[in-house]
């Protein structure tokens, strides 16, 4: 009984070590960061350091005309403000 216990412990753990457990596991572990630029009302703005579904999200939250993200890359404003 003991000698069966531990293979199934046994069993358990490879299938864990193997298999990458949770979904938080199977995530990426280093997401790229980039410029999220979303154009609503003729307005271009830019949110900077947000991985591509972060930027997805929130351009549907604010209801954006078109919007584009750039990996790696910080917010851009064309020498325009500050």
């Amino acid at each position: 009984m003991t000698m069966r216990r531990f293979a199934m412990g046994l069993t358990l753990l490879g299938g864990l070590l193997l298999g990458g457990g949770g979904p938080a596991a199977q995530e990426p572990r280093f997401a790229l960061v980039g410029a999220c630029y979303c154009e609503a009302a003729r307005e271009l703005r830019c949110s900077g350091e947000l991985t591509e579904p972060e930027c997805r999200r929130r351009c549907e939250h604010d209801l954006c005309d078109r919007w584009f993200w750039l990996e790696r890359r910080p917010c851009w404003n064309w020498g325009y403000g500050g």
